[in-house]
């Protein structure tokens, strides 16, 4: 049986608290919060998007950074694991639109309940309101540490402090700073899941609209690099929505100037049918204005800059439209062009890109290759996926190898 410190009471921590303690392990979980799972409690805009319903091999295809590394702590704690570990802990799930899995009862509360529930069965200590401030280390072993209000020893200590995402929640890099005194490499730390900041001012035009079923697709100079199709939403500042963030998860790594993305708000008409479409409404339409026929196609909101974009008058008639200009909307139509500006900042990211390096991690344990007895599990690591689950996902998988392996 081992000592065994979590630093950070959220997913992945507490995923990690409860397995390593169901091996008989003494487990204590410093949280600097006076709860557990401030994070998790805001996640799926208060509802918690569990996990994604999907196989390992699926799963894989959706994380964007280092799929490879996740591969065994996938294939052992499941999406289907996941979904029976929290079913048999008291928390029904109910299966939503895009396979994503939610509590019946709408309430992320209800999964931090649940996840505490199962610690407490096993025996696990909690010491909140208590931030770690420094692991002590004795011939590059785990020896110490010391937190606000003293020093303890430990045997194994588990870090799951999170990012830099959503700093009120408590994730302001500590475990960077933990992983770095330990000798780790730390690869750059970005936002995730963010919205974009838009060039120009167009977008304020259309800000609060929504889009659904519309496709947005990512180049990295002239080639295309991501489709995502789904639902996005215009704000004050740019882009925002389900394809967008997931889209900032890509070319968040990118250099920027050279980022285009290309909206297609009709994916489900080709040009040709496209044109059938204008030409049966603008038939029906021959003595109004372009911007009243389009009416029928877009959004109000949307109409002026695609016909600005087209180089058509919104004044002008219906019966004047030549078959150049027919071209020239479908042309906007297909192929909405935006130029990102910047990431919005951490505090509105969902989750946080780059992290501990995982060369220096055990992939099946998530002990450290550096320090004997140090672990590293969830957002702290350089993991992070689409929206959708699945970094949540990486939390409880993450935690899990981690808890299994700590004898």
């Amino acid at each position: 049986m081992s000592k065994v410190a979590v630093i950070g009471a959220g997913a992945a921590g507490l995923t990690a608290a409860y397995f390593a303690a169901k091996n008989g392990n003494e487990v204590t979980v410093f949280e600097k919060n006076e709860k557990s799972g401030k994070k998790i409690y805001i996640t799926g805009k208060g509802r918690c998007n569990v996990t994604h319903e999907c196989t390992p091999d699926e799963f894989l295809t959706n994380v964007v950074s280092n799929p490879k590394f996740l591969t065994g702590a996938i294939y052992a704690f499941s999406p289907e694991r996941c979904v029976k570990f929290f079913e048999d802990g008291g928390l029904p799930l109910k299966l939503e639109r895009g396979n994503r899995y939610f509590p019946v009862s709408d309430k992320s509360s209800d999964v931090i309940i649940c996840l505490e529930k199962y610690c407490k069965s096993a025996g696990v200590s909690f010491n909140f309101n208590e931030q770690v401030k420094k692991i002590t280390l004795l011939h590059s072993t785990i020896s110490h540490i010391i937190t606000v209000k003293g020093e303890y020893s430990f045997d194994k200590v588990v870090v799951c402090t999170g990012g830099l995402s959503y700093p009120a929640t408590g994730s302001t890099g500590d475990g960077y700073n933990f992983a770095r005194e330990a000798g780790h490499h730390i690869v750059q730390i970005r936002q995730g899941l963010c919205g974009l900041n838009l060039k120009g001012d167009y977008f304020k035009q259309m800000q609060g609209l929504t889009l659904k079923n519309v496709n947005l697709s990512v180049f990295f100079g002239n080639k295309k690099i991501k489709d995502f199709f789904g639902e996005l939403l215009f704000t004050h500042f740019g882009i925002s929505g389900p394809t967008v963030l997931s889209a900032s998860s890509i070319i968040n790594r990118l250099d920027l100037k050279q980022v285009k993305l290309s909206l297609d708000l009709k994916p489900a008409l080709g040009d040709k049918a496209l044109d059938k479409r204008l030409i049966r409404d603008f038939e029906n339409y021959k003595n109004k204005t372009i911007a009243n026929c389009l009416k029928e196609l877009l959004p109000v909101a949307l109409i002026g800059e695609t016909l600005k974009r087209s180089g058509i008058s919104v004044e002008q008639k219906v019966n004047g439209v030549t078959k150049a200009q027919r071209a020239a909307i479908i042309s906007a139509v297909k192929n909405f062009e935006m130029n990102v500006a910047s990431l919005r900042d951490f505090t509105e990211a969902i989750i946080t890109a780059g992290g501990v390096d995982v060369k220096e991690i055990n992939p099946k344990t998530m002990e450290s290759k550096l320090v004997k007895g140090l672990y590293f599990c969830g957002e702290v690591l350089d993991l992070d996926a689409f929206t959708g689950g699945y970094n949540l996902q990486i939390a409880f998988s993450t935690g899990y190898a981690a808890g299994t392996n700590i004898f």
